[in-house]
């Protein structure tokens, strides 16, 4: 059942609607009618492309991480979103920026690893956790983000780190993860990349 508090703002869902339609033009036209849209939060729970689930608490920073949407990022960067909101799972934007989708033919790894340093730089916490205690290490394994883990190591990630359940990251590189597509033939070559990146820095089962 989804967790519901108030009505959503028909203006946000339109703003969250344009980033994860990939609409920029619109994106940017809502953004200038509505500054205040820059920080706003979901009073209620919600469904796009990009994720298909969002969660109170989560702001248009969620929804343009989600879909590794680089220049929309950087819009609302410069207007002062919030790069370490919190949404009632305790998921902020760098979360949602580590969830890959290999295979996708919208999942594009470059610009993945471009928002996962622009969040970075902008203060994003690369040790955050959520209500899981999974930081974005966890999830960019969990997904075979390859160039994500790279990225979070590069800014400085714990490479040690143990989630809820007390796993690494390059536990979570050694078994399958159970997510639909870990057993394609690209999934497992990034399952490979991961744990011999995670290797190569160091981490040790």
């Amino acid at each position: 059942m989804a967790h519901r508090s108030a009505p959503n703002a028909p203006a946000l869902i339109a703003l969250m609607q344009a980033i994860s339609g990939g609409d920029a033009d619109q994106v940017s036209r809502r953004l200038d009618e509505a500054p205040e849209l820059t920080t706003a939060k979901l009073t209620a729970d919600a469904s796009f492309d990009r994720p298909r689930a969002a969660y109170v608490g989560d702001t248009p920073l969620h929804i343009a991480a989600a879909n590794h949407a680089v220049g929309v990022i950087e819009w609302l960067i410069e207007r002062g979103a919030d790069v370490r909101a919190r949404n009632r799972r305790g998921a902020e934007p760098l979360h949602y920026a580590c969830v890959g989708q290999p295979g996708s033919p919208v999942w594009d790894p470059e610009a993945q690893a471009a928002v996962v340093t622009r969040l970075i730089a902008a203060g994003a916490e690369p040790e955050a956790r959520n209500m899981d205690r999974a930081a974005p290490l966890h999830l960019a394994v969990r997904t075979r983000s390859a160039t994500a883990v790279e990225a979070l190591l590069d800014a400085g990630a714990d490479i040690e780190a143990r989630n809820g359940s007390g796993s690494t990251a390059l536990l979570l590189a050694t078994h399958t993860t159970g997510r639909s597509g870990s057993g394609s033939i690209e999934a497992k070559a990034l399952q490979a990349e991961i744990r011999a990146l995670l290797e190569r820095r160091g981490a040790r089962i």
